[in-house]
């Protein structure tokens, strides 16, 4: 039984054979052009309440963006504030959280040369059959990024894009009306991809903006931090002919409701373990428990990294608050009492990334006290926390705990843990049937 608490897709080198096929570079896709519309949509809520910019002599919407550039002052011409941020430096006299933001017109360039990866994105999901995302933005409240959209976790997305990559997969004997789908289907994603190749330079130009990454700064807008991250990568995954990395593949988003099930063979001794797979917001998990009653192991994957997040589904309840919610009903479940309970305490990389910004902890978690705000700290903590629940709440004297730390999108480590996990999970089974 496969738990995943945070929703990410990550399963090592099965899900990676399983996906090593073009459809899953249209996910990579979608991925990279979210972010950037999600950076557009803070862009035009900030320009909107700011001066208009100085226009020279003629229009600068004819120009292309690098000639504009020589016209306007470069962000990376400004002088760096004090903290380091790739933004330019307040007035003298005036307090850079006061100081207004100098867009120019290369902005409002970037902006209308960037409009067609809008239809791009909706083209993407309405291929995968996305559904919208649950909770919907307050009126009036800019969001800081897109509404996170979802699939069913049954099959049909990735057959419909198998079907629409040239060379893929496609139904025997499809009929006039499904075969002329399928190459609609087709000429979109081709588009798609087009559109995406031709935006390259412009998406390039506006995440490596000074004053737009400091528009994001100021807006706490961390699209490092998130997951399907791929604006660093631009210029490769734009490429005409792009085909997705193993790296890429471990790091894509799509989140996913439902249950999936997996299949994995054990190479050496050919041994097969079925993993099922667990997803949704809260008011799904009442239809989880039918899937427990024969499930010999449980895999709880809690994010450490979202300490100082909300759920979307409920802006009220803190991300790592439900986690420990979820596994106190899990651990004190009379009906999973024989059942053993692996806990991942998994994104540790982007704790890393969150606690060196200087985040504080104890903000967001008052029992952390005075320690040390570190991700070592904050992770050995949380690892006693999870068991101190396990040892207070399991219905069953002295069951075994399994914690690790780990971070996801590291495939090496990560199957290491998993191999221990099942030797554990083994010496368990061996133990209740008096082997050992």
């Amino acid at each position: 039984m496969f738990h995943d608490h945070e929703e990410e897709v990550w399963s090592l080198d099965y899900i990676i054979s399983c996906w090593k096929t073009r459809p899953l570079g249209t996910v990579i896709h979608l991925n990279l052009v979210r972010s950037i519309n999600s950076i557009l949509d803070v862009l035009a809520h900030e320009m909107a309440n700011a001066p208009h910019p100085s226009s020279p002599a003629t229009s600068p919407f004819l120009r292309p963006v690098a000639v504009q550039a020589r016209l306007d002052p470069p962000s990376s011409a400004l002088p760096p504030p004090a903290n380091g941020a790739d933004a330019q430096s307040p007035p003298t006299g005036a307090s850079q959280k006061d100081a207004p933001l100098r867009f120019t017109n290369t902005h409002t360039l970037l902006k209308l040369r960037l409009v067609p990866l809008r239809r791009v994105e909706a083209d993407l999901k309405a291929l995968i059959g996305a559904g919208p995302n649950r909770r919907r933005g307050a009126p009036g409240r800019c969001a800081t990024r897109s509404d996170e959209f979802y699939v069913r976790s049954h099959a049909s997305w990735r057959d419909a894009l198998r079907a629409a990559v040239p060379g893929g997969r496609h139904q025997p004997q499809a009929g006039a009306d499904e075969g002329g789908a399928q190459q609609h289907a087709a000429a979109r994603l081709a588009d798609a991809a087009e559109v995406i190749a031709s935006c390259a330079e412009d998406m390039r130009a506006l995440w490596a903006d000074g004053v737009v990454r400091e528009t994001l700064r100021r807006r706490r807008v961390r699209m490092e931090q998130a997951p399907g991250f791929f604006l660093d990568d631009i210029e490769r995954i734009a490429a005409r002919n792009y085909e997705p990395s193993d790296d890429d593949i471990v790091r894509a988003r799509l989140r996913t409701l439902g249950v999936q099930e997996h299949k994995l063979v054990m190479e050496r001794t050919g041994a097969s373990l079925v993993l099922t797979r667990l997803s949704g917001a809260d008011g799904d998990r009442a239809a989880w428990f039918p899937y427990f009653d024969d499930a010999n192991a449980i895999l709880f994957l809690a994010p450490i990294s979202c300490y100082d997040e909300l759920l979307q589904e409920d802006r009220r309840v803190n991300r790592l608050e439900d986690s420990f919610l979820l596994w106190k009903a899990i651990v004190q479940s009379k009906l999973l009492a024989r059942c053993i309970i692996v806990l991942f305490l998994n994104k540790y990389d982007l704790l890393e990334k969150k606690l060196r910004g200087g985040t504080p902890v104890r903000k967001y978690l008052p029992s952390f006290g005075e320690r040390e705000n570190s991700a070592p700290v904050l992770a050995q903590y949380l690892h006693q926390k999870f068991k101190d629940q396990h040892r207070e709440y399991s219905p069953q004297p002295r069951r075994p705990f399994y914690g690790y730390v780990t971070t996801a999108i590291n495939t090496k480590a990560t199957t290491s843990t998993l191999a221990a996990v099942r030797d554990g999970v083994l010496r368990h089974n061996l133990h209740k049937a008096d082997f050992v």
